[in-house]
């Protein structure tokens, strides 16, 4: 037992020096803040040695909650406002340290407060105000035909519009839910007239909106607020204070000015993030931005890793099931039945649904996207299977071949074609499909085009459109070719005259 104990401990250290050096998860919402905030934890984390990955954009706030309960997230930035009335909705908030101690039951702290209030408000155009004399969200009710649009997270939430509507008596009904940053190009284009705002957003000043006074004090304080894993806090001792001095950095004319340098400027949060620790800290940091060959290179690699996986486990779980299917009718129309029920579900809701369980990332994006590829592949082996002709599978069975030999020499050269029509059906939806996943950090192609959605930049979204596009091309041609090689060409011929 001696012996073992320095052999023992040598594991235990190396396990320690191992989970010491591992990457702190940094996580941002898909909103140029959040980014902007999460580029300020990344660059002031690395400039004191700790080694950090940024995952950007990864959608609302129960998306990156649920990261970090998980443990795939170590940190993120979030506000108050959110938390007790979104997260922590059903606790009624008595005294200050309420939120401290339920955020610590859950073994997260906030570990830095950057010092601006981003609350939400109501804005028009200067235009409508003035037609419609709106200064407060109490006049909305006199103007029952305004159409509102509001972000789709704002929708539905505690702090959002079903209790907005309710604390000012609103009675609007063509309310409708979009992208943040769509709202402001709908606003300008005159399709919506009202739209929900950040108060720190730069495009209030951008478009000269006019901001609702919030006279009933519906909207809660949303102080800006770092949030960390505890356990990420034990692993490193330093990252505590190293955080701690981001507290009172940040006044909202900063924010403010950090938002307008991305958004109107076109600058990268990278740099915008640079160049606030190297003045607030003094450091001298280069912010490296990837060129587009970089973008694209990196998300198509992970694009095709996500479509790769996901298609090949569609393949080695699809074709066993269609052929069950087609052997037991019964059982067919059942199996048929829940692929079918599958291929219903909204994707986003099935990618947040499986976080509790496969976390974020590419694993849950991958399993959605092989739930996804099954029906195409189960319904085609099945159809392919049961559309032999009778007469041959009589003469099959005539000449006492074995059912696994008729399969395998007879039934399966036969339904080829169809087979291969399913798989390359599945391909194709699995290509644009995984752009969902930039949602819950999978990265691929879809990381670009949200970009370019946020950023206004036509540019990043045809980054990530057309070589994806390209891609579920080259898919169909390469199932094109293998059709070409595998299939008899008296099967093809005589598909085609049927």
């Amino acid at each position: 037992m001696n012996r073992l104990k320095p052999t023992i401990l040598l594991i235990l250290a190396l396990g320690q020096l191992g989970a010491q050096h591992d990457p702190l998860q940094v996580g941002s919402k898909k909103f140029t803040e959040s980014v902007i905030l999460g580029e300020i934890i990344r660059t002031t984390l690395e400039s004191r040695g700790i080694p950090v990955r940024h995952r950007r954009e990864m959608g609302g706030t129960r998306i990156l909650w649920k990261g970090l309960l998980h443990g795939d997230l170590d940190m993120y930035p979030e506000y108050t406002g959110t938390l007790k009335k979104e997260i922590f909705r059903e606790f009624a908030f008595s005294h200050p340290g309420q939120l401290d101690s339920l955020l610590a039951e859950h073994g997260i702290r906030i570990v830095a407060r950057p010092g601006f209030n981003n609350t939400y408000a109501l804005g028009v155009k200067q235009s409508t105000a003035k037609t419609f004399r709106l200064e407060t969200i109490s006049d909305l009710a006199d103007h029952p035909d305004l159409r509102l649009g509001f972000t789709n997270e704002f929708m539905d939430r505690g702090d959002g519009w079903p209790g907005l509507r309710a604390a000012y008596r609103l009675p609007q009904k063509n309310v409708q839910g979009l992208d943040h940053d769509l709202a402001y190009r709908g606003l300008e284009a005159g399709s919506i007239d009202v739209i929900d705002l950040y108060s720190t957003d730069a495009e209030i000043d951008y478009y000269g909106l006019t901001v609702l006074r919030d006279d009933r004090k519906y909207f809660p304080e949303y102080s800006a607020v770092i949030l960390a894993r505890m356990n990420a806090l034990e692993r490193y001792p330093e990252l505590g204070p190293v955080l701690d001095k981001l507290t009172g950095t940040i006044p909202a004319e900063k924010m403010v000015a950090m938002n307008s340098a991305v958004k109107i400027h076109h600058q990268s949060e990278s740099e915008v993030a640079a160049d606030f620790v190297n003045t607030t800290f003094h450091r001298q940091v280069i912010a490296h931005t990837e060129t587009p060959f970089e973008r694209i290179r990196t998300r198509t690699i992970e694009h095709a890793w996500l479509v790769l996986l996901s298609l090949t486990a569609a393949i080695l779980i699809a074709l066993p099931l269609g052929i069950l299917a087609a052997r037991f009718a019964r059982l067919g129309r059942v199996v048929l039945s829940i692929v079918g029920v599958i291929q219903t579900l909204p994707s986003l809701a099935l990618l947040v649904f499986m976080i509790p369980f496969f976390g974020i990332g590419s694993l849950p994006a991958v399993i959605a996207l092989f739930l996804y590829s099954l029906l195409p592949i189960v319904r085609n082996t099945h159809t392919g299977l049961t559309t032999i002709p009778r007469d041959l599978q009589e003469s099959a069975f005539a000449l006492g071949l074995s059912s696994r030999f008729r399969l395998r020499v007879i039934e399966l050269p036969l339904a080829l074609q169809p087979i291969l029509a399913g798989i390359k059906t599945a391909a194709v939806l699995n290509v644009g499909t995984a752009t969902i996943g930039a949602l819950i950090g999978a990265g691929g192609y879809g990381q670009l085009i949200l970009t370019g959605i946020r950023l206004d930049n036509m540019g990043l979204i045809l980054e990530g459109a057309l070589p994806a596009a390209l891609m579920a091309i080259l898919v169909q041609s390469f199932f094109d070719f293998l059709e070409h090689r595998l299939v008899s060409p008296g099967l093809t011929l005589t598909s085609q005259k049927d």
